[in-house]
């Protein structure tokens, strides 16, 4: 369903779990930084607010989203590590270099969820606008970053 017409921030309470002794990694891109902040602060919140401790939540930032695959794959290698949560934003530019890194990103944070056997969540934007983007990072349309949270909940629970 296209965000326009849900928010991101509303989920269901289906397969959440007690999440106390949950250790979840957010590796968090550096690129769109405005936006990538308040994805983070969204998750970080939604994570405490269904019990995962701060103690038990890892920030790790990497320069930009390319680079969130590698680490993920940091984070998930580590056994005490439960679920890694991706964060970042890719503007639609003027090239093809848009399509390239979305595509590199999405299949590389599939690839290590595989390899790990481990929750590994996409939460990475790809508006056409920064207008877009912020409306999707705590704006009208609530924020992605809730919605990376609840999914690794979710999956943990799974």
């Amino acid at each position: 369903m296209a965000s326009n017409q849900k928010n991101l921030s509303d989920h269901s309470n289906k397969n959440i779990s007690d999440m106390t002794s949950k250790r979840i990694a957010v590796v968090v891109s550096e690129w769109n930084e405005e936006v990538t902040e308040s994805l983070f602060q969204g998750a970080y919140d939604t994570l405490l607010q269904h019990g995962v401790k701060k103690e038990n939540i890892f920030r790790k930032s990497v320069p930009g989203s390319f680079e969130l695959t590698l680490g993920a794959q940091w984070m998930a290698e580590q056994s005490d590590i439960d679920a890694v949560i991706c964060l970042g934003c890719v503007i639609q530019g003027e090239t093809r270099h848009f399509d390239f890194i979305c595509e590199a990103v999405a299949n590389g944070i599939t690839n290590v969820s595989i390899k790990f056997n481990k929750p590994v969540i996409f939460g990475v934007l790809t508006p056409d606008t920064q207008k877009q983007a912020l409306d999707r990072a705590g704006g009208k349309y609530g924020n992605k970053g809730d919605e990376a949270a609840i999914t690794a909940i979710k999956m943990l629970g799974f």
